[in-house]
C-alpha cells in the first residue's frame, strides 16, 4: 500500500512539474513571438529591392540571407518531407474516425486524440490569419508568381513544427513496442530538424520567419501539452 501511494504520489509530483514547464515554455515563447512581429513591423525598416517590400530587422535578416544565398534544393527537400506531415496528421484523423464508429458517441473518443483535432483546428486557422495579415514578405519572387508572398511565420515550419511535434508527445499512448516507438519519434524529430534547417538556409524566407515559425510552434505545443495533461491521457 505504501509502495502504491509512493508511486502515486512520484507521478503526481511529475505531473505537475510537466504542467508548471509546459506554462512557462508557452508563456515565454508565446510573449517572444507577439514581440518578434512588434520588432519586425517598427526597428530597421528597410525596402528590398528584389521584391520591392518593406521589411523589419534589415540588418539581421538582409546579412543571413546573403550568408545563405537561394538554395532550391534545400527548399524542394523540406516540401517532399511535407509528405511526412500529410501521413501523420491523416493517421491521427483516421484513428479517431475509428474511434468515433466504433464507440458511437465523440466523447467517447479518446480526449488527447480530440485535443489534436482542436491543435489542427487552431493551425488551420493561424495559416489562414497569417496569409491575410501579413507580417512580412519573401526575400525573393518565387517561379510563377507575380510578386512576392507573406513569409511570416514560415507557414510550413509552423505546421510540420506542430504536427510531428503533437505525434511525437502521442506516439507512446498508442505504441506499445518500445524499439518501434522509440524510431517512429527518431523520424518526427529528424524531420522537425531537417525542414527548419532547410527553411532557414535556402533563402525563400527571411531568418526572422523561421524564427517566428519556431516559436509559435513552441507556444502551441505547450498549450496542448497543458490541454490534453488535463483533460487526461486517453
Amino acid at each position: 500500500m505504501n509502495t502504491d501511494h509512493s508511486k502515486k504520489s512520484m507521478s503526481s509530483a511529475r505531473r505537475q512539474s510537466t504542467l508548471q514547464t509546459s506554462r512557462w515554455i508557452a508563456g515565454v515563447s508565446g510573449v517572444l513571438f507577439l514581440l518578434l512581429i512588434v520588432l519586425v513591423k517598427t526597428v530597421d525598416t528597410a525596402t528590398v529591392e528584389a521584391t520591392g517590400k518593406t521589411m523589419g530587422l534589415y540588418t539581421l535578416n538582409g546579412g543571413f540571407h546573403a550568408l545563405t544565398g537561394v538554395n532550391m534544393f534545400w527548399y524542394k527537400l523540406t516540401q517532399v518531407l511535407g509528405v511526412f506531415l500529410i501521413l501523420v496528421a491523416g493517421g491521427f484523423a483516421f484513428l479517431g474516425l475509428h474511434q468515433l464508429i466504433k464507440r458511437k458517441s465523440l466523447l467517447k473518443v479518446d480526449r488527447c486524440l480530440l485535443c489534436l483535432g482542436g491543435l489542427y483546428a487552431v493551425l488551420i486557422v493561424l495559416y489562414a490569419f497569417f496569409e491575410k495579415v501579413i507580417i512580412n514578405y519573401r526575400p525573393i519572387i518565387m517561379d510563377g508568381k507575380l510578386a512576392a508572398e507573406a513569409s511570416f511565420p514560415s507557414s510550413h515550419t509552423m505546421l510540420v513544427c506542430v504536427v510531428m511535434g503533437s505525434a511525437v508527445m502521442l506516439i507512446p499512448h498508442y505504441v506499445k513496442d518500445a524499439k518501434i516507438r522509440q524510431i517512429l519519434q527518431i523520424v518526427c524529430l529528424l524531420v522537425i530538424l531537417i525542414t527548419v534547417i532547410g527553411r532557414l538556409i535556402c533563402g525563400v524566407h527571411w531568418f526572422t520567419d523561421i524564427l517566428g515559425g519556431v516559436l509559435i510552434s513552441m507556444t502551441l505545443l505547450a498549450l496542448f501539452r497543458i490541454v490534453s495533461m488535463k483533460r487526461g491521457n486517453r
